[in-house]
Formats: structure tokens, C-alpha cells, sequence
């Protein structure tokens, strides 16, 4: 299994990114899809989930309204649309996915809010 997130750097406050996960060794289409996020100092925190047909989705309440979990079942890909990014956003997001009772996460990608 391989997870490698991307799309991740600086940008204002306001802005907008998209985060892609790219995944393999697994069928992508058979499993839920996760990012966390984790700032400096503070314990790693679920942000958004995906069902396995991408018709389920959940979110921290701290990113509702402003952050859209995706996936293509066909690219074997899962995105994080976010938009009106705040200083607070900032931290290293990483997508994870459970498969077959195993915990798997990719290397991570930067996020930075700053004006």
C-alpha cells in the first residue's frame, strides 16, 4: 500500500488549495478515505472523511463550510478542496486510509496560511 498526498503550500489567508492522494497497493474503491492534519505542537486531528463510493462524507467542525472531500474511484484519488484558508489551517496535512485492519498514511504535505 502506498499513499502520497501533494498539492500542499503557502498561501493568504482567504485563499484556496486543493490536496490530491494518491493511492495504491489496494482497491481504492472498496475503502473510506481520510485527511488529518497536525500543527506544531498539537495532537494529529481528523478533518474530513469519505465513504468508499464517495456518497458519505464527514467533517471537523472547525473546517465545515469551507473544506470538500472528493475522490475518483477511477484514479484512485481522494482530494481536499479548501477554500477560505485560515491562519489556524496551518499544519501538515496527511491522507490515511484503513485497509484490512491495518492504519495507512502517506508522507504528508505542508499546508501554510500567512499573509
Amino acid at each position: 500500500v502506498q499513499i502520497v498526498e501533494s498539492g500542499g503550500g503557502l498561501v493568504q489567508p482567504g485563499g484556496s488549495l486543493r490536496l490530491s492522494c494518491a493511492a495504491s497497493g489496494f482497491t481504492f474503491s472498496s475503502y473510506g478515505m481520510n485527511w488529518f492534519r497536525q500543527a506544531p505542537g498539537k495532537a494529529r486531528e481528523l478533518v474530513a472523511s469519505i465513504s468508499s463510493s464517495g456518497g458519505s462524507t464527514n467533517y471537523a467542525d472547525s473546517v465545515k463550510g469551507r473544506f470538500t472531500i472528493s475522490r475518483d474511484n477511477s484514479k484512485n484519488t481522494a482530494f481536499l478542496q479548501m477554500n477560505s484558508l485560515k491562519f489556524e489551517d496551518t499544519a501538515a496535512y496527511y491522507c490515511n486510509a484503513w485497509v484490512r485492519l491495518v492504519n495507512y498514511w502517506g508522507q504528508g504535505t505542508q499546508v501554510t496560511v500567512s499573509s
